[in-house]
């Protein structure tokens, strides 16, 4: 991963962008779902459920006990309007890169300990929070212990040396755990750096892919989705290099548009194509300051055919640059893959940027999930490699069997656990200070999260059907309403 700025530094810069409104168009048409009835109103159970995360650390990602029931007409406040009738993009998950140290630390817990995590990570009943989307790095990322690739040593162009023993260590044992609870979890694959044999430096830093070597690099991607499906676990979709426009990480690569446009044209996707592969090939995998990479791929045709979409950071651009990208070419998705929160942090400013920008922002963008950076890391922020990112904050610290809860767990958590894998983003309006997003999942329920970005608490209306629900956000609250 690219760090360009100190996080805490940084945020009220990025604060102060322009980050929240971009829909494009009208995707899905009107829903051709049969609304259900609203439940008991005023007298019975309350009909709309609230999780909410305040700037109070005794209330994160906590449930509501105030009853908020609908009544008919409209109310007196700001209002939101929750629209079915138009609908956009459908939704694959929301989680997190499960990084090798992630599974290290996560492996090297006690067996009831990390049994009783996972469940609380993947499982969506009762406060668990439903996790349902998961990157991995092929070979190695920074935050693994040491750096490698399935192929290393002298050069193999048969690949006849290709092993994932490396994972066998602790992703795959972890990966298998998760999957016994989630066995449709989405995962995406992604590079940090191919074999060091295979490129121009001989170098796991920078470098570049050596032409003679496209084809075998190809198949190296065939045999990872083979080996890991042969292990139990489906690759749902690749990038091809981790941010490729950032030689400096340990490990990196660099590949240019041109590059990746003659990879993909020319070797991955005839290569999935002969092999039956049927996983998705999504492009570019970095910052959104830099749209015209993966667009000038998107208009080659010969390699568009064989591409998803684009994948995209926020360690520079704007989030509304996910539309543009999507709306140039509509029939292909846009994906939000990572982004960090720098430790130590601060909760309720990272928190806040996290839920505008990334679970708000990019939804109402486009994007078809959303994916922190990363699973967990230790007190030190590690495990990493030489030169990898020195203080990068898990969404969980883990120490031995002591779990500390950080920033990115929740923002997650206000998605993952309502908004299902194939729900579908619904239209709201958004009044000043109030960012939001909505969405119908696959049971029919409504979900609408919002934000207050006031200074004070905020009192508005949840207009949905004709009628009115009222309610309430602390400064800097979020919360997660059901319906």
């Amino acid at each position: 991963m690219r760090i360009t700025f100190n996080y805490s530094q940084g945020l009220a810069g990025l604060l102060a962008l322009g980050l929240l409104t971009g829909c494009g168009g009208n995707e899905g048409g009107s829903d051709p779902t049969p609304e259900p009835p609203l439940p008991p109103g005023p007298g019975g159970p309350s009909q709309v459920a609230l999780w909410v995360t305040t700037t109070d650390p005794s209330t994160r990602f906590y449930k509501s006990t105030i009853p908020l029931n609908f009544v008919a007409g409209n109310g007196q406040n700001t209002a939101i309007t929750v629209d079915t009738t138009q609908t956009y993009q459908s939704i694959d998950g929301f989680g997190y890169t499960l990084t090798g140290g992630s599974a290290q630390l996560l492996h090297q817990m006690g067996a009831p300990e990390r049994a009783a995590l996972l469940k609380e990570l993947f499982a969506t009943d009762g406060t668990n929070i439903g996790t349902s989307y998961l990157r991995l790095s092929i070979g190695a990322s920074d935050l693994d212990a040491t750096v490698f690739t399935y192929d290393d040593g002298a050069p193999d162009p048969t690949l006849a040396r290709f092993s994932l023993d490396p994972d066998r260590r602790h992703l795959l044992p972890v990966l298998k755990e998760i999957l016994a609870i989630n066995p449709a979890i989405k995962i995406l694959g992604s590079p940090w750096t191919a074999p060091v044999w295979m490129k121009t430096n001989n170098n796991s830093v920078g470098g570049s892919l050596k032409p003679e070597y496209y084809a075998v690099y190809a198949q190296y991607f065939v045999k990872y989705i083979q080996g890991m499906k042969a292990e139990g676990v489906t690759i749902d979709a690749v990038t091809l290099q981790n941010e490729p426009l950032h030689g400096g990480n340990n490990p990196s690569m660099e590949m240019t548009a041109a590059e990746q446009a003659t990879f993909i044209r020319d070797h991955v996707g005839p290569a999935f194509r002969a092999a039956g592969i049927s996983t998705k090939i999504i492009l570019y995998d970095h910052n959104l300051d830099v749209p015209d990479y993966p667009l000038s791929i998107l208009r080659d045709p010969q390699a568009s055919q064989y591409v998803d979409g684009s994948a995209f950071h926020l360690y520079a651009g704007d989030i509304s640059t996910l539309s543009t990208v999507r709306n140039a070419f509509p029939n292909k998705n846009v994906y939000f893959t990572e982004q960090w929160v720098g430790g130590p942090g601060n909760f309720n400013g990272d928190f806040t940027w996290h839920m505008d920008n990334l679970m708000i922002g990019a939804t109402r963008n486009w994007s078809r999930n959303v994916l922190e950076w990363n699973l967990a890391a230790d007190q030190n922020y590690g495990p990493r490699t030489p030169g990898g990112c020195i203080n990068c904050l898990g969404a969980l610290t883990i120490n031995g069997n002591n779990v500390t809860r950080n920033t990115a767990y929740y923002s997650v958590a206000h998605l993952a656990k309502f908004v299902r894998p194939g729900s579908v983003r619904i239209n709201t309006n958004v009044p000043t200070n109030l960012p939001n997003v909505a969405f119908k999942n696959p049971e029919g329920k409504k979900v609408l999260v919002v934000l207050n970005k006031a200074g004070a608490t905020q009192t508005f209306d949840i207009q949905y059907r004709n009628k009115t629900v009222t309610t309430s956000l602390g400064a800097g609250a979020a919360g997660t309403y059901v319906w």
